[in-house]
């Protein structure tokens, strides 16, 4: 039996691995692929998920050619505007007075490389409308905690799902991985689960 891992998880998102055994498939490892997540000049929101996710799953199959790699990457925009991982209860104040009342775009890019180097990628895009945010909705968000460390400084699937009044497209891209394509981009590149 080898002792190879099958899948290896390009992230260090417990959310990603989480949604990844909701639907019954549990990486043999994960490796976090640390590169620029900054957009490049004139860099459109939706090139940029993309462009990262493939970067992450290319970065990690190097190490481990013989696994399948999977890689995602998440942004959040209002038009061009990419609004950054908040790094502190600053910029998720800042973040969420500017997605206040209006509607916003998630962007995740997934990809997936086979052992040989058969490549595979999609983006998903959902479109989220947050209630207008008053400042104590603001501070009591801030006061949990679950914003930082986050793409537009909040996570729908805690306190921040209070927010929102609509959400079309993937819920599970929101919060980082879109079960739907992964599940499809994985099948098409030969992996097999139980």
């Amino acid at each position: 039996m080898s002792t190879e891992p099958r899948l290896v998880l390009a992230s260090a998102s417990p959310r990603r691995l989480d949604l990844l055994r909701q639907i019954g498939i549990t990486p043999d490892a994960v490796e976090a692929a640390d590169l620029d997540e900054n957009p490049l000049p004139d860099e459109t929101p939706r090139r940029l998920a993309l462009r990262l996710a493939q970067a992450k799953a290319a970065l990690v199959a190097t190490r481990r050619p013989d696994a399948h790699v999977l890689a995602a990457d998440t942004v959040v925009a209002v038009g061009r505007r990419v609004l950054p991982k908040a790094g502190d209860d600053a910029e998720v104040r800042a973040c969420l007075k500017l997605l206040s009342g209006r509607a916003h775009k998630v962007l995740t890019g997934v990809a997936a490389i086979a052992p040989g180097g058969r490549t595979a990628a999609r983006l998903v895009e959902t479109r989220v409308r947050f209630k207008r945010l008053s400042e104590a909705d603001i501070d009591g968000y801030l006061a949990c905690g679950e914003g930082v460390g986050k793409a537009g400084g909040y996570a729908v699937q805690g306190r921040a799902g209070a927010m929102v009044i609509s959400l079309q497209g993937s819920y599970s891209g929101v919060v980082g991985l879109p079960l739907y394509e992964t599940a499809n981009l994985l099948v098409g590149l030969g992996f097999k689960w139980a």
